[in-house]
């Protein structure tokens, strides 16, 4: 692995636990969420730090170049976190569904509650 691409991945490393961290403080990024980007950076410094564990792992899956073990491992965590937010989107698509249709029934009963008022009234 190139020293140009470890000093890269260190630097990303620490601009995205910096970036995490500000949104935290700003409470715009959920702890759990902070906590897989955090660990993310820190495999990857870990990685850039210690080039060999790149090395052993592109051997072990017969990956011809450690750099390309890392970013095959970046894509790859990164289409794990985009199915997991997938999977949460639809649940909170799912609940916004049911809520518009509880809300919409109420307003429904109340309008037909307040017609019944009328007619008696009248």
């Amino acid at each position: 692995m190139s020293v140009v691409l470890r000093v890269v991945l260190i630097v990303v490393s620490v601009i995205v636990v910096f970036f995490a961290m500000r949104k935290i403080r700003k409470a715009q990024l959920n702890i759990d969420d902070s906590i897989f980007w955090i660990l993310f950076s820190l495999i990857l410094l870990v990685v850039s730090i210690f080039p060999q564990i790149a090395i052993w792992a592109a051997g072990l899956l017969g990956i011809e170049s450690p750099a390309n073990f890392v970013f095959l491992f970046m894509i790859f965590v990164v289409l794990v976190k985009l199915f997991q937010l997938a999977i949460d989107l639809s649940v909170l698509k799912h609940r916004l569904n049911r809520l518009a249709q509880k809300i919409s029934l109420n307003r429904y009963d109340d309008t037909e509650k307040k017609d019944e008022k009328n007619t008696e009234n009248t």
